[in-house]
């Protein structure tokens, strides 16, 4: 679940050990800000590499439609697609790939990234981890006095001994020029160059227990620095459910 102009270089989505494809739809609800958002992604392998992508929806509240007037239930979208690209896999360079993505969303955001993505994983791929560095460019809306961003992503299947639960996740920074209003004086704001955004979650396969593997429930915290127009560290809460397709 991501929620502003970032670029998430995730590249492996859990389960990419046991199959070439996937998609996934959750349902969150952010007790820090108080609405819920469903995200849907996919993730899918060929000879050539690999494509990721997912969409996000946030869905106004009462207040929100009271106060803007909104007549739709969504109050907004983000969107990543991705596209990993790897003619070596025979080599011994073969866990490493060129990256490319483009990131939007529906209040004129626009990132276009080209980098390049390691991927590492324990023999038996129940643990994984993605590392990338990125050029961003942003189109149309923000800017980077530091065009660069690194990502890592993991997931560690069946943790602590018990099946079906996993920890995955991703952490994001990246340059963004941010600019706040300093709260002791207005008329001398502030800025950073940069921000971070983590997600850990844990999923837990409770649809085995009664013949629906599909189901999984679970949720993440959002853990932020400088980001989403808010200064400072910030931790947002959210408890979910997951359906694997």
């Amino acid at each position: 679940m991501k929620k502003n102009i970032i670029a998430t270089a995730v590249a492996v989505l859990a389960l990419a050990q046991a199959a070439s494809a996937q998609t996934n739809l959750q349902m969150f609800y952010d007790f820090g800000r108080g609405y819920a958002t469903t995200t849907l992604e996919g993730f899918y392998a060929d000879n050539w590499g690999d494509t990721f992508f997912f969409i996000d929806h946030y869905y106004a509240t009462q207040a929100d439609r009271k106060n803007t007037g909104a007549g739709t239930a969504i109050n907004g979208s983000y969107f990543e697609i991705e596209r990993n690209l790897n003619f070596w896999k025979d080599s011994p360079l073969a866990d490493l790939s060129l990256h490319v993505e483009y990131d939007g969303a529906t209040w004129g955001a626009g990132v276009a990234c080209v980098g390049v993505n390691y991927f590492l994983h324990s023999d038996d791929f129940k643990n994984i981890y993605n590392v990338a560095l990125m050029y961003d460019h942003h189109i149309g809306y923000g800017s980077a006095s530091v065009p660069l961003k690194f990502t890592g992503v993991w997931g560690m299947q069946d943790i602590f001994g018990v099946e079906g639960l996993r920890f995955s996740g991703f952490i994001d920074i990246w340059g963004l020029d941010n600019q706040f209003a300093n709260p002791d004086d207005i008329l001398n704001p502030y800025e950073t160059k940069l921000t971070i955004l983590s997600e850990p979650q844990i999923w837990y396969n409770l649809g085995k227990l009664i013949g629906v593997d599909n189901l999984h429930v679970g949720g993440e915290v959002e853990l932020s620095l400088n980001f989403a127009g808010n200064h400072g560290f910030m931790c947002n809460p959210c408890i979910g459910t997951k359906w694997i397709f």
